[in-house]
C-alpha cells in the first residue's frame, strides 16, 4: 500500500477491461480517496495502450503476464471484471500471492468453484469481497431498513422485474463464459430478496422461455422464478434479455409496501415509494458513483482488517441458488436448497455516497449489452 499525504491507499490492478470496467470502474478511482489504480491487465494491446495513457497508468500486463503483476510488489488488491468462467482461476491465483480480491458477481459458475475461491482466501488470509454494489447504495439500504423496522408490517411477498435488450454476439449470450439471464441479471433479484427478507430461501422453482431468435441459441431469453422463504414468505421475479429496459422491485407487507424504480441501476436516480394505509411517500436518491463507494468500502476493510459484508459466502449462496434454479428448469420440479449461514447482512450503516461521474469515457474495443450507454 502507498501513503499519500499521510493517508494509506490500497493499490489496485483492474483485471479485464470490458465495457463495465471501462465505463464504471476505471473512472471511479478518482472518487475513492483510499484507493489507487496502478495497473491494468488485458489481452488487448490497444486497450492497454490507450487506457494507460488516459488514466496515467505506468504498468500494464497481458493475461499471460498476470503472475508478473501479482508478484511485482506494486499491487495490494485486484478488481476482477473478467467473464464469469474466469473468476475462480484469477481469484485463486491472486490469493495464492497474498493479494486481496474484489470479484464481480456472479462469484463463479458453480458452487464448487466458489468453495475453491473461499478456501484460497482463507488459506492465504486475504480479503475476498464479491462486488454487490447495492449493499452500499442508499436507496436499497433505505428499503432494507423500512422492511426491517416493520413499517410495512410483516413482509409477506417480494416481486421484481429486471429486463433489457441484449444484442446478438454479446458475451452475456454465450453459455461457456457463464452467460444467461440468471447469472447476469437474475442474481440481482435473488440477492435483493435475500437482503430484504434478511433470510435464505428453502425451496426454489423456475421456468424459462425463448421465442426462437438466433441470439438465444445458447441461453434462455427469459426466466421466471419462485423462491420460498422461511415463515411462508414468497419471492417471485422475471428476468429477460429480450424485453424493454425495466428494473424494479416491490415488497408487500401486512400494512403497506415499499417499491423501488431503477432498483438495480449502477447510475442515475433510484426512486422509493413507501405506501402505508393508502398514503404514498416518494423519496429520490440522486446519482452517485457506486463503484467508488465499493472501492472505498473494500479498501477500508483491508486497511482496518475487517471482513467485508458481501463476502465469499454471500456469493456462494447466490450461485448455489442459481444452480438449483437451472436444475428446476431442467426437471420441471421444485428444488430444495440448503444455504450457508450468514453472520452479516447489509444495513444502512454501510451507506457510502460518492460524486457521480460527470462525463462518460470513450470506450476502447468495448460495447454495452444493447450497443449503447
Amino acid at each position: 500500500m502507498r501513503a499519500t499525504n499521510g493517508k494509506q491507499k490500497i493499490r489496485y490492478a483492474v483485471v479485464g477491461l470490458g465495457w463495465f470496467a471501462q465505463e464504471a470502474a476505471l473512472p471511479a478511482f478518482a472518487h475513492a480517496e483510499n484507493s489507487e489504480l496502478v495497473a491494468l491487465v488485458s489481452d488487448d494491446p490497444l486497450k492497454r495502450e490507450e487506457l494507460s495513457q488516459q488514466y496515467g497508468i505506468e504498468h500494464t500486463y497481458s493475461y499471460e503476464e498476470y503472475e508478473d503483476c501479482l508478484i511485482s510488489g506494486l499491487v495490494d488488491a485486484v478488481y476482477i471484471a473478467l467473464p464469469n468462467h474466469l473468476h475462480c482461476e484469477y481469484t485463486v491465483r491472486a490469493a495464492n500471492q497474498a493479494i486481496h480480491v474484489l470479484c464481480e458477481k456472479p462469484m463463479a459458475m458453480t458452487e464448487k468453484e466458489c468453495d475453491i475461491m473461499n478456501k484460497a482466501a482463507n488459506d492465504n488470509a486475504i480479503k475476498l469481497m464479491i462486488a454487490y454494489r447495492l449493499h452500499l447504495e442508499p436507496g436499497n439500504l433505505r428499503a432494507v431498513e423500512i422492511v426491517r423496522s416493520r413499517q410495512i408490517g410483516e413482509p409477506r411477498l417480494f416481486n421484481s422485474v429486471f429486463s433489457q435488450q441484449v444484442e446478438e454476439g454479446n458475451i452475456r449470450l454465450q453459455e461457456h463464459t457463464g452467460g444467461g439471464t440468471l447469472y447476469d441479471i437474475g442474481i440481482y433479484c435473488i440477492n435483493a430478496a435475500r437482503y430484504l427478507f434478511q433470510d435464505e430461501p428453502t425451496e426454489v422453482f423456475a421456468v424459462a422461455a425463448s421465442k426462437g431468435e438466433e441470439r438465444f441459441n445458447e441461453v434462455e431469453e427469459m426466466t421466471s422464478v419462485i423462491l420460498r422463504f422461511p415463515h411462508e414468505r414468497l419471492a417471485t421475479f422475471t428476468c429477460s434479455f429480450g424485453g424493454a429496459k425495466v428494473s424494479n422491485y416491490q415488497v408487500v407487507g401486512t400494512k403497506g409496501d415499499i417499491r423501488l424504480e431503477s432498483a438495480y441501476a449502477w447510475q442515475g436516480e433510484i426512486k422509493n415509494y413507501l405506501t402505508i394505509n393508502g398514503e404514498t411517500q416518494e423519496s429520490t436518491f440522486g446519482p452517485h458513483d457506486q463503484l467508488a463507494a465499493e472501492f472505498t468500502y473494500f479498501s477500508d476493510c483491508i486497511l482496518q482488517n475487517r471482513d467485508p459484508e458481501p463476502s465469499g459466502i454471500e456469493g456462494l449462496n447466490d450461485v448455489h441458488i442459481i444452480e438449483s434454479l437451472y436444475q428446476s428448469i431442467e426437471t420441471g420440479q421444485p428444488v430444495q436448497v440448503n444455504n450457508y449461514d450468514r453472520d452479516q447482512r447489509p444495513t444502512s450503516d454501510q451507506t457510502i455516497k460518492r460524486p457521480a461521474v460527470e462525463e462518460k469515457p470513450e470506450l476502447i474495443h468495448a460495447a454495452p449489452p444493447a450497443g449503447k450507454s
